[in-house]
């Protein structure tokens, strides 16, 4: 399954910092974002669970001379996708923004920056003696997130800066994340999202394979017609194969012996 580059994508999801999902638009208009996010999501309504979310513009080549915000946010509440702020429009769409109920969120996003002090001027000074290098400070581990238990269906699990690992499986309806690989060495239901910080290294290991969605760095594949009959209930391996500019997902058996 081919996928289209990032930056080629209408619309494209970060995480961050403030607590919210950053949906990145190259496009406005809900007609055109409506295709891509089914073709992205395959049309699950409720694939964000009530996330908050802010609308980031600043990716548009142009800027229209108004925005549908009525139209916009009820599409990505389709999604159960609440949106609750925007940033990096100009002015005047802004002032539309604030109208429809969305805050401006460019200084709160730059409020870390501005604390940091200017640089001292140079001065000059007598070199110093050479001193024994510092040690160096080892890097931080981030360690992989282990569940033992089985996964219910309304359940999320985020594993932030690692990978996880799912000793008892999951069940339809439950969602599974995380910025490094999945295993699941149970039954792999639900939805699987691994490279969620756009790892394209990043791999989906699973013994007994049935999800509803599997994705690597936002390139999806969802089983809408069946789980394909050589990897159905049997041990897989998903991965994405680098073509060019673009990725292939590629779903394979997996030889454990």
């Amino acid at each position: 399954m081919s996928a289209v580059p990032p930056a080629a994508r209408p619309i494209e999801f970060r995480n961050a910092t403030l607590g919210a999902t950053i949906a990145v638009l190259r496009e406005t208009e809900p007609a055109r974002l409506a295709d891509a996010l089914h073709m992205m999501l395959g049309g699950m309504p409720d694939f964000f669970s009530g996330d908050a979310a802010v609308l980031d513009f600043g990716a548009l080549a142009d800027f229209p001379g108004r925005i549908d915000w009525p139209g916009l946010t009820s599409l990505l509440r389709r999604y159960r996708l609440q949106p609750i702020g925007v940033r990096n429009l100009p002015p005047e769409l802004a002032a539309t923004a604030r109208q429809a109920g969305l805050a401006i969120l460019d200084a709160a996003e730059l409020g870390d920056r501005q604390g940091i002090p200017p640089p001292a001027p140079a001065q000059t000074v007598p070199a110093p003696r050479p001193e024994p290098a510092p040690a160096p400070v080892p890097a931080i581990q981030v360690d992989t997130l282990f569940i033992d238990r089985p996964l219910r269906s309304g359940q999320q699990v985020y594993a932030r800066g690692g990978d996880l690992v799912l000793l008892a499986g999951m069940s339809n309806g439950a969602e599974v994340i995380a910025d490094g690989s999945i295993h699941c060495y149970g039954p792999l239901r639900g939805r699987a999202l691994a490279g969620a910080q756009g790892n394209t290294s990043a791999r989906i290991v699973s013994t007994n394979f049935g999800p509803e969605i599997v994705s690597i760095a936002g390139i999806y594949r969802t089983f809408e017609q069946g789980i394909p009959e050589a990897v159905a209930g049997r041990s897989a391996h998903v991965r994405l194969i680098a073509s060019g500019n673009e990725h292939t997902l590629s779903i394979e058996p997996l030889q454990l012996d």
